[in-house]
C-alpha cells in the first residue's frame, strides 16, 4: 500500500464564515490542515480591527491548534489603519465590486484603490486579488482581469500580489511575467473542467467562482501545481446549507476541506509526483509569505474513503462516492 507523510499542510483561502456555520465546517479544516488564510467577505465584510480581532478570536475558540492567517477586506484604510492592522494580518484581500459571493462592498474603481495598494508596498503588505471582472462573459472574466494583474505588477513592483484561485493557462503563465505575482488553485479546478459541472445533469456542488475552464486549461494548472514554485495550495472551500445549493439560483461554491488532502494525493500519485505535494501544500507558502505553521504531520495512505453524504446541512465535493486515498492519521 502506498503512504504519503506531510508536514503542516496550509490551505491558502479559505472560507469559514462565522457562528453555527464556522463551529461545523473549521475543524474539519483544522483536522488536516496545521494554518490557512481565512477570506474576510462575511456579512458585513471584516474591514475593521475591531472585527477583524473578533473574528479571530472566534475562529481560535472553535478550532484552538489551528493557526489563522487574518486578511481585511479592501477598502480606502488609511495609514494609521494599516499600521494598526498589520501585526494581525497576513495581506488585504481585493474583491471587484459585484464579482463573488458577498462582494458588493468590493472595488468599483481600481484607479482609486491605488493609494491604498502604494501605502502597502511601503508597508510590505500582501494584496490578495479575487481576479474576475464582473463585466466580461462568464467564462472570460478571469482572462478579462489579467492585463490589470500585469498593469498591477508594473506599477507597485515591490507589492506582492496574490492571484487567488486562478482557472486558465493564460494566468499560469503570467506567473512568469512579473517577479511579484504569485497564486493560488483548487483541487476543484485541478481535477474537473466546466463539462463536469453543466456536460450532463447540473452538479450545482462543483459550481463555483471562478468557474470551472477547459481541459487545456486544466492541464496547464496540474502542470504548474507539480512543478512551479509561485503556485500554492488553496482550497477555496465555501461551506453553504444544502437549500442554499440544491435550488434555484444556487449559491457559488464548492466544500472540499475534509476530502482536498486525499483528492491531492491522487492526483499527484497519478502523475508520479508524490514526493511533490509537500511543497505544493506548505513549503511554497512559506516561502512565499514568510508563514511558519505550527508542526503537525499527516500520513496518507493508498485506501478507499467513501465521502459521507453530508457533514451537519452542508453537502461536500463527491458526497456518497469512494475516494483512492484517504487521512490515516495525524500526530
Amino acid at each position: 500500500m502506498k503512504t504519503l507523510s506531510l508536514t503542516s499542510p496550509l490551505d491558502m483561502h479559505l472560507h469559514f464564515r462565522e457562528g453555527d456555520m464556522l463551529k461545523l465546517v473549521a475543524p474539519l479544516t483544522a483536522a488536516h490542515f496545521a494554518g490557512g488564510v481565512i477570506m474576510p467577505n462575511l456579512v458585513p465584510p471584516v474591514d475593521n480591527q475591531e472585527r477583524l480581532l473578533a473574528y479571530r478570536e472566534e475562529i481560535r475558540a472553535s478550532v484552538p491548534d489551528f493557526e489563522p492567517y487574518m486578511t481585511l477586506f479592501f477598502r480606502g484604510y488609511t495609514e494609521s489603519e494599516l499600521a494598526a492592522a498589520k501585526p494581525h494580518i497576513l495581506g488585504i484581500k481585493l474583491y471587484p465590486q459585484g464579482a463573488t459571493t458577498n462582494s458588493d462592498a468590493g472595488v468599483a474603481s481600481l484607479k482609486e484603490a491605488e493609494r491604498v495598494m502604494e501605502m502597502m508596498q511601503d508597508m510590505e503588505i500582501p494584496l490578495l486579488v479575487h481576479g474576475e471582472d464582473p463585466d466580461q462573459f462568464v467564462m472570460d472574466r478571469e482572462a478579462g482581469f489579467l492585463p490589470t494583474y500585469a498593469e498591477l505588477a508594473q506599477k507597485f513592483p515591490k507589492l506582492q500580489i496574490t492571484m487567488e484561485h486562478i482557472t486558465t493557462a493564460a494566468a499560469t503563465a503570467l506567473l512568469d511575467h512579473h517577479e511579484n505575482l504569485r497564486a493560488t488553485v483548487t483541487v476543484q479546478h485541478l481535477i474537473c473542467t466546466l463539462d463536469d459541472v453543466a456536460g450532463g445533469l447540473l452538479n450545482p456542488h462543483l459550481f463555483c467562482k471562478p468557474i470551472l475552464k477547459r481541459p487545456e486549461d486544466r492541464e496547464a494548472l496540474v502542470n504548474a501545481a507539480l512543478n512551479h514554485p509561485k503556485l500554492m495550495f488553496g482550497s477555496d472551500s465555501a461551506p453553504h446549507p444544502i437549500d442554499k445549493k440544491e435550488c434555484c439560483g444556487c449559491a457559488a461554491g464548492c466544500f472540499t476541506a475534509p476530502i482536498a488532502l486525499p483528492l491531492l494525493a491522487e492526483l499527484f500519485d497519478k502523475h508520479d509526483q508524490l514526493d511533490a505535494l509537500q511543497a505544493f501544500v506548505s513549503e511554497r507558502a512559506q516561502a512565499l509569505y514568510g508563514v511558519r505553521p505550527p508542526a503537525t504531520e499527516v500520513q496518507l495512505e493508498a485506501s478507499p474513503f467513501e465521502v459521507p453524504a453530508r457533514y451537519g446541512d452542508v453537502v461536500p465535493l463527491y458526497a456518497g462516492q469512494s475516494l483512492a486515498w484517504r487521512v490515516a492519521a495525524v500526530l
